[in-house]
């Protein structure tokens, strides 16, 4: 029996990534409860708890920690230079510090790193395409998140391109969620973009439900978000992200060093577009781009 621990960023129970992960692990010969056991815990995007977590998950003796943000994989990195840790879903590792380069990782750490910041500029397009009338876009940013200043460059470069006015909106905690949403509408924002960040998934819900009242529409980087009644995404498949991981884990457990696997970048991108919050909006989606998306939700 194999131990695997997985420091996820959003419910321990029911999380569709953990899920996926597992799925992955199975297709690969790796039976839960007879060959293989789990060890999932929740950091919720937060450092201090991150790190409690990670020293948890050593504690019952895991031989891999499979992380899900860049909070979670410095905290493991601080906590053991031993553990093999693979990275699932991580913004710009190379830039972040956290593997020394994509081909060579180094140290005790490989998975998978995505550029989320360059895709940004491709979800504002998008946004853009579905509402074509809007000039005001606020983008919602974590200034806790590592990432955040190449977001922000993206969102300017892309709003210069397309003629928008670029609204900076920071928020840390969910406790700001309430002031975040207020200047949104005091700048007079036409729409909001939100960034890919462990804060806002694991807290999504309650964005979406700070954000409904002001009627604007919302894009994300994750499809997730617009399942539950965002307008549009575009980004990386999170779940095929995690379901590859497996292969990683896989690999390690059969004897290979992190150090030897190069890290990798997702390849399945995915244009999600909800219908139903359009149609409650009183938008209409161009026919064009609806035909170009992944999927619709009717």
């Amino acid at each position: 029996m194999r131990r695997v621990g997985v420091l996820s960023v959003g419910p321990a129970s029911g999380n569709a990534a953990t899920d996926a992960f597992k799925q992955g692990m199975q297709d690969l010969g790796w039976v839960e409860g007879r060959t293989v056991e789990y060890r999932v815990t929740d950091d919720q995007g937060d450092q201090r708890l991150a790190g409690m977590l990670v020293d948890e998950l050593i504690a019952q003796q895991v031989e891999v920690i499979v992380t899900g943000s860049a909070v979670g994989t410095r905290a493991a990195q601080r906590t053991t230079k031993s553990i093999p840790i693979v990275m699932t879903f991580i913004v710009d590792a190379v830039g972040n510090g956290l593997v020394a380069s994509l081909a060579r990782p180094g140290g005790n750490t490989t998975g998978l790193s995505n550029q989320l910041e360059d895709l940004f500029g491709k979800l504002i397009e998008q946004l853009h395409a579905a509402v074509p009338r809007l000039r005001r876009i606020a983008i919602l940013l974590n200034e806790d998140n590592p990432s955040h200043a190449a977001y922000w460059m993206a969102a300017q470069r892309s709003g210069a391109a397309l003629g928008l006015v670029v609204l900076r909106v920071s928020v840390g905690a969910p406790a700001n969620f309430n002031a975040a949403i207020e200047q949104v509408i005091a700048q007079r924002a036409e729409a909001v973009v939100v960034h890919a960040d462990p804060v806002f998934s694991a807290q999504r819900g309650k964005l979406a439900d700070l954000l409904r009242p002001t009627r604007l529409p919302v894009a994300y980087s994750l499809s997730n978000s617009v399942r539950d009644g965002g307008l549009i995404s575009y980004g990386p498949n999170v779940l095929a992200s995690y379901r590859y991981a497996a292969k990683y884990v896989d690999k390690i457990l059969k004897g290979a060093q992190p150090a030897d696997l190069p890290v990798e970048q997702p390849t399945q991108f995915e244009l999600v577009i909800n219908l139903k919050t359009a149609r409650a909006l009183g938008l209409t989606i161009p026919q064009s781009l609806l035909l170009r998306a992944d999927e619709v939700i009717q």
